[in-house]
């Protein structure tokens, strides 16, 4: 995407053989360099390193992240301490890569809640799990993908091949989430991540979000745990911001947000 993207638009784009967040900022403000790309974990990285290290890096005019969930947290962090736009990018590499991306001036609520649009020649359909029908507006279910990028299928693996691409071509990415009557894509999480509590489905990623806007959180995975009453509870793997956690203020920030 970098090097045919830079090439189609004859740019020009500075390589680094290794990630050091300390010499990618010291690369933007030596190069002058006017976007900047990676998974949410270097840019968080990215974003310390400047906050030990200022430097000028007012040649920024974009920060685009994806590879995994990009927090809202994180791209206000962004706006806020490079002053800078924010686009998320969607995709999976059996698309080749890219199913939605952000307009560059879409609003910062939808672009802290959400992937943007699909891309020119892309259809999307959020299909339900259990009959694979097309889901209604926001209504949560598997994202699926159509069009040009679709890959041929996984080498010599055809049972895999047709559990990904059904008979309609439709790449089944294993992605939960909503679509809204813009046709802008909200992900909720993994078909294979989502927990089963009590009967009552929970997305992980809505939950990390909301933990995430804590002061004290840095980090955070959500994962299910075997529970004999309930089928499965909920755990929060969490590293703090260099200070210890308040149990009872992080618990009372989530039922603030969240419902019980």
């Amino acid at each position: 995407m970098l090097t045919l993207g830079s090439l189609q638009a004859g740019c020009r784009m500075v390589l680094m053989s290794l990630f050091d967040p300390h010499a990618l900022v010291g690369v933007v403000e030596s190069e002058r360099a006017s976007i900047a790309l990676g998974v949410p974990t270097m840019i968080l990285a990215m974003l310390d390193a400047y906050d030990a290290n200022p430097r000028d890096v007012s040649s920024l005019e974009l920060v685009c992240s994806g590879g995994a969930m990009v927090a809202p947290e994180l791209v206000r962090r962004v706006q806020r301490t490079l002053g800078c736009a924010v686009s998320t990018v969607y995709g999976q590499t059996e698309y080749s890569p890219l199913i939605t991306q952000h307009h560059r001036d879409d609003s910062s609520d939808d672009i802290c809640n959400t992937v943007g649009q699909p891309l020119p020649q892309t259809e999307v359909s959020i299909h339900r799990l259990a009959d694979n029908r097309t889901s209604n507006i926001g209504e949560i279910g598997e994202i699926c993908a159509r069009g040009p990028c679709v890959m041929l299928g996984y080498h010599e693996d055809a049972a895999a091949s047709a559990e990904a691409i059904d008979g309609d071509g439709w790449l089944h990415t294993g992605d939960l989430g909503f679509m809204d009557a813009r046709g802008y894509v909200t992900i909720t999480g993994r078909v294979k991540e989502m927990i089963i509590r009590g009967g009552e489905n929970h997305f992980p990623a809505e939950i990390e979000n909301v933990l995430l806007e804590h002061p004290s959180v840095a980090e955070v995975a959500v994962v299910g745990l075997p529970d004999e009453s309930w089928g499965e509870v909920i755990a929060a793997f969490v590293r703090t911001e260099g200070q210890a956690l308040d149990r009872d203020a992080l618990h009372a920030h989530c039922r603030a947000s969240l419902s019980p």
